[in-house]
This record gives C-alpha cells, sequence and structure tokens, in this order.
C-alpha cells in the first residue's frame, strides 16, 4: 500500500503480512578493514594550478606522499588495471613503473604516523603550465599516492596504498578544487571506488556548505566504517542520526545502488525502494553490528551522565 511521509515523497511500504513472501533485498557481506590512509585538503578555495595546493595526510603509520601533476588518464586506469592483474601497487616506483612515467612532475613527502602537517605541492615555475587545455582532457591535475613506508607494515595491512584524483582549476576550467575519485589499493589484487554517502537532511548538523569537498570526502569516520568518500561533493546533504521512516531509531542500513543511508534496523525489512528516491534496492548494508550500537549508546549513556569524564 502506498503512503506519504515527511516531505510527501511517494514510498512502497509493504504489508507485515507480505514480509516473509516477498523477495528480500540482498544483504551485502561486509568485510571490515582497516584502513591506515587519511588525506584532506585544508584550503580548497586558495588551490589553483599556478598557486599550488595545500594536502593534509593524516596516516596510522610511517607513509609516503607521492604526488604526480598532469598524470596521464588513460595509464592511470590503466596502471589501476595492472594491479589487478599483472603486480601489486604498493610503492611509488611500482606506479611510475605502471605508468611509464607519463606525468609532468612529482614531489615527494614521508609522512610521520598521526602527523597532520600541511604539505605544499606546486609545479616548478620553469614548467610553465597554466592549464591543462579543455574537457574532456588527457591529464588530471593532479594524483596523490599514499603509500606505506615500512615493509613490515605492508604485509599487515589488507590495504596497501591510496590514490586520489584530484581537480585543481585553472584558466580554462574553474571547477573548485575537490576530490574527484579515491581509491583503495588492496594488497590481495583488488582495488575499490570510494563513494559518499547520502544522508537525510532533517537534523541540526554541519550542512555540506560548512565543509569543504575535500575535507568531507576524507571523513575519518566514514572511510574507516564504511569505506566510503565523496565522489560528488555538491550533492552531499545533512547527516542525520534519525530514520526517516520512524524517526525513532538511529540510522544504520545503506541502500545501493543509491546510496541513501536512511533507515533503521527496524525498518529496513519493509523497503523493496528507497523512501528518500524511491530508486528500487539492490542491495543493503549495515554501518555498525547491533554489538557496535549498543556500546556506542551505552558511551552516550555514561557520557551524558558524566560529561566531565571522556570514555
Amino acid at each position: 500500500m502506498s503512503h506519504r511521509f515527511g516531505l510527501g515523497v511517494p514510498v512502497i511500504l509493504r504489508n507485515s503480512e507480505e514480509t516473509e513472501s516477498s523477495t528480500r533485498v540482498l544483504k551485502k557481506q561486509m568485510r571490515q578493514v582497516k584502513n591506515p590512509f587519511g588525506l584532506e585538503i585544508p584550503h580548497p578555495a586558495t588551490a589553483s594550478v599556478t598557486k599550488g595546493i595545500t594536502l593534509t595526510p593524516d596516516c596510522l603509520e610511517d607513509c609516503i606522499l607521492t604526488c604526480y601533476w598532469g598524470c596521464s588518464v588513460q595509464k592511470l586506469h590503466e596502471a589501476l588495471q595492472k594491479h589487478v592483474y599483472c603486480f601489486r601497487i604498493k610503492t611509488p616506483q611500482a606506479l611510475e613503473d605502471a605508468l611509464y612515467s607519463e606525468y609532468l612532475y612529482r614531489q615527494q613527502y614521508f609522512i610521520k604516523k598521526n602527523d597532520k602537517e600541511e604539505k605544499y605541492c606546486q609545479l616548478p615555475e620553469d614548467a610553465q603550465v597554466v592549464d591543462f587545455g579543455p574537457v574532456p582532457r588527457s591529464r588530471y591535475p593532479l594524483i596523490a599516492l599514499l603509500t606505506l613506508a615500512d615493509e613490515e607494515d605492508r604485509e599487515i595491512y589488507d590495504v596497501i596504498s591510496m590514490v586520489a584524483v584530484i581537480h585543481i582549476p585553472d584558466e580554462s576550467y574553474r571547477l573548485s578544487c575537490r576530490i574527484l575519485y579515491q581509491y583503495l589499493l588492496l594488497a590481495q589484487g583488488q582495488y575499490h571506488d570510494l563513494k559518499q554517502l547520502f544522508m537525510s537532511a532533517n537534523s541540526t548538523a554541519p550542512s555540506s556548505s560548512d565543509t569543504s569537498p575535500g575535507e568531507s570526502s576524507t571523513d575519518r569516520s566514514l572511510l574507516e566504517k564504511a569505506g566510503l568518500a565523496e565522489d560528488e561533493p555538491e550533492l552531499h546533504e545533512e547527516n542525520s542520526k534519525d530514520c526517516v521512516v520512524c524517526q525513532n531509531g538511529s540510522v544504520n542500513w545503506v541502500l545501493l545502488p543509491c546510496r541513501h543511508a536512511c533507515l533503521c534496523d527496524g525498518c529496513i525489512k519493509y523497503f523493496q525502494q528507497c523512501p528518500m528516491c524511491r530508486q528500487f534496492v539492490q542491495e543493503s548494508f549495515p554501518l555498525c553490528s547491533k554489538k557496535e550500537q549498543d556500546e556506542d549508546e551505552s558511551t552516550h549513556i555514561l557520557q551524558d551522565v558524566l560529561p566531565g569524564r571522556v570514555f
């Protein structure tokens, strides 16, 4: 039967008697993986091809940040495929070999564990690059590669490198600076294109206009809990903790392929269409297990009782 709620969005809500007989939405099997890499653009408004860009790495281990200006679009995607089929890209040299050195300029920094010091990247003046031509382009303005510095760490972590494709405005294409794509490369030979979660906009949380695209795209809690990052910053909405249906339970389920995170554990079983956009749900996965939720709730209760204590 059809119901209306919230902002008058029509949805399909299944009767409880139909729940068992109806085709259930597939629950995606999740594997928790620790991501040692984080990267932010602290001042996106000041970045340009001529002035350069500031990057802030935030890594759980000693890492190497390598920046490639003017990297070939085709060669980068060929390199990602080589990681799957030929050899693992776990060092800067491995990526450069896979790229056949199809980039204009390279800069490299050693990043100490948990050090959030800003790193300034800029093309040299003698490069005389003021733009990368009209769209569609054959070169990305900047590729930032994060790799683990110690060989022992590469044996411990499933995620062995992260590739960030960064747009930087220039004279011919003035779109604001942002991380376009982020790829996590796994030791087993897979790579994952990180995606943004879309949350419902009915809370008092800061809106996306208060946060730069680069910052929101590398939010550590999102990366670690959901393995997602922003690819469409302008569509990102305000975060909400409440289920859009019952307005009572905590949001815990992500619907695919639309990537709306809007339903609680109690309401997920009634929907075959997303209540936000009405797209049919092919798969879904929880942001955290029931045990993790219970632990979070107990922590909040303790903090409310004793606000001066940190748990």
